[in-house]
């Protein structure tokens, strides 16, 4: 870039100063939400970030964590921590996820890339096996988008294809996964009209199979591995539809839980295994729960569980599911190109940079903070540290986290005055908040609030400036609604709990001793949203963002 006169330095801002110790805290699925006894915020005691609210309008403010805001396609699409963390990183909105995965099938593009081509090798002899969640719920994947991608593989030459479907039940309500399968059987007798060989293979629900994370329960992808592989499951059916109905009727039975299955020929052969010179595309677009399924897929050293056979196969994911990890090595689209972050002008501009979080949300504050990048920038000027989670067990048994362990290490490299940013991730109200257990999502969100004080109060004692933030809504409302707002409530006359991220919106404070007098929030910027707060940050440090950064959210009025 140097030849076209590109260069790191930043304008010194023309009023404030640098030199000061800012801490960026983001509460992870922390939104703001009418009051209630499902609003887990409200009903935790959380002093600190109470107290913060009080400098509204001036010091406090709400900013747009979901939708275009965060480059997604519509304002229907709920944030997540990937896309929130790129917006506060980069300052930018880049089209993201299933907006990318949109535009590629909308422009036909996606036919024509490497990953497609390089699956394409197989359709003349093999088959073309699709595994994903089957749902509308927009968060993972996305059925229209399936429905496309099978119209245009056909059409380029697919002569013979196997869905694996997860149910979902968890982006979207329980019970809609019979209406998915059914729109999706209709679409394959279509295409075996045309000639097309096409049908459900295998199935299960996306908690109960394939789609763990985090390296949290391997045996939930081993039994997705032994379904859609072996062809292997303690239930077969002859349809896909009867399959989910039927297991639907088990006591306590929901979408997500749904045992694995496999679908049958009249001989109780599996119809669709997958075998050397097969063609894979895993078509969630989201990566978390994808990852561990492409490193079975991918990876020849592997000892994660027993594959029994590692079929010879071509596969590619939507997207690349883990830039890190160059995984998988070939996809149909690629990611967006985050360049010029935040983070990296700061380090270039003399800011030494402290970030931290637990082991579920360390990637955020880190690689997707910096444009989908790992390591660091300068090494001399950076410090990342990562807090192992507790594993083996669900985040609402131990609601805590590793809250303070991270505030602990944001109020030592505060006081040690060796960093100017102190970046941290606290994951409580979003980890708990997504097993929807009520009573523990108030402890997470208290634990939350504990290690914000402990933050701010280092802030104090360095005279620094603090801005706290969230990249979404979680545990802000914790009931599905109706169209009115009313909690739904299921055939028993409970609640029905909501377990997903929300469309509400976060809040952003800043303050503290270092903050110059006159600083206050704009009121021009009645839309800003997650992109908005890095100019803020870098106005902060002393420096003007660049011209093509999202407004800051901040002025400064002459006392």
């Amino acid at each position: 870039m140097g030849s076209s006169g590109f260069s790191w330095k930043l304008n010194d801002h023309p009023k404030l100063p640098k030199g000061k110790i800012i801490a960026v805290v983001v509460l992870d699925g922390w939104g703001e939400a009418n009051p209630n006894q499902y609003n887990c915020i409200h009903v935790a005691e959380t002093p600190a970030m109470d107290s913060l609210k009080k400098g509204a309008p001036e010091k406090w403010r709400l900013v747009k964590a979901h939708g275009k805001a965060v480059g997604l396609p519509t304002d229907d699409d709920m944030g997540n921590s990937e896309v929130g963390h790129n917006a506060l990183g980069a300052g930018r909105i880049f089209a993201q996820g299933a907006k990318l995965v949109d535009l590629a099938l909308a422009s036909g593009k996606i036919y024509e890339g490497e990953g497609f081509k390089y699956i394409k090798e197989s359709f003349e002899t093999g088959t073309l096996h699709l595994i994903g969640l089957l749902s509308d719920g927009g968060v993972h994947s996305r059925l229209d988008q399936l429905q496309l991608l099978l119209k245009g593989a056909s059409e380029h030459g697919a002569k013979r294809i196997r869905v694996h479907v997860l149910t979902d039940g968890r982006d979207v309500l329980d019970g809609t996964s019979i209406g998915f399968v059914e729109t999706l059987e209709n679409d394959l007798a279509k295409l075996r009209e045309k000639g097309v060989d096409a049908q459900i293979a295998s199935g299960g629900g996306r908690m109960q199979v394939t789609m763990d994370r985090y390296e949290n329960d391997w045996d939930v992808v081993k039994r997705g591995w032994d379904a859609q592989v072996l062809g292997e499951a303690p239930h077969k059916f002859r349809s896909a539809v009867e399959a989910v109905k039927k297991l639907r009727e088990a006591p306590n039975a929901n979408d997500q839980y749904l045992p694995p299955f496999v679908i049958v020929d009249d001989n109780g052969k599996p119809v669709g295994p997958i075998v050397d010179g097969d063609a894979v595309v895993t078509f969630n677009f989201r990566a978390d729960r994808m990852v561990m399924l492409a490193k079975a897929l991918e990876y020849e050293d592997f000892d994660k569980f027993d594959r029994v056979r590692f079929p010879k196969i071509r596969y590619s994911g939507m997207l690349q599911y883990d830039g890190e990890l160059k995984l998988p090595s070939h996809y149909l689209v690629s990611p967006p190109e985050i360049d010029r972050t935040s983070g990296e002008y700061l380090v270039h501009n003399g800011v030494r940079t402290f970030a931290c979080s637990e082991t579920v949300k360390f990637g955020h504050v880190t690689f997707f903070w910096n444009g989908n990048r790992s390591g660091y920038f300068k090494q001399e000027m950076e410090e990342y540290v990562e807090i192992p989670s507790d594993s083996g067990i669900t985040f609402n048994v131990q609601p805590k986290m590793k809250a303070l362990e991270i505030a602990e290490k944001a109020r030592d490299a505060i006081l040690s005055r060796k960093f100017d940013q102190v970046r941290v991730n606290l994951p409580n109200s979003d980890m708990v908040g997504h097993t929807g257990d009520i009573e523990a999502t108030i402890v997470a969100c208290k634990a939350a609030d504990d290690a914000v004080k402990m933050i701010l109060d280092a802030i104090d004692q360095v005279g620094g400036i603090y801005v706290v933030t969230a990249d979404h809504g979680n545990a802000e409302d914790m009931v599905k609604r109706n169209k009115k707002g009313e909690p739904l409530l299921d055939k028993n006359g409970n609640i029905q709990i909501l377990t997903s991220h929300t469309l509400q919106p976060v809040p952003v404070a800043i303050g503290g001793p270092g903050l110059a007098p006159g600083v206050r929030f704009r009121k021009d910027v009645p839309d800003g949203g997650l992109a908005n707060v890095a100019a803020t940050v870098m106005n902060l440090h002393g420096f003007e963002a660049p011209a093509d950064y999202e407004p800051t959210l901040i002025d400064v009025v002459d006392n």
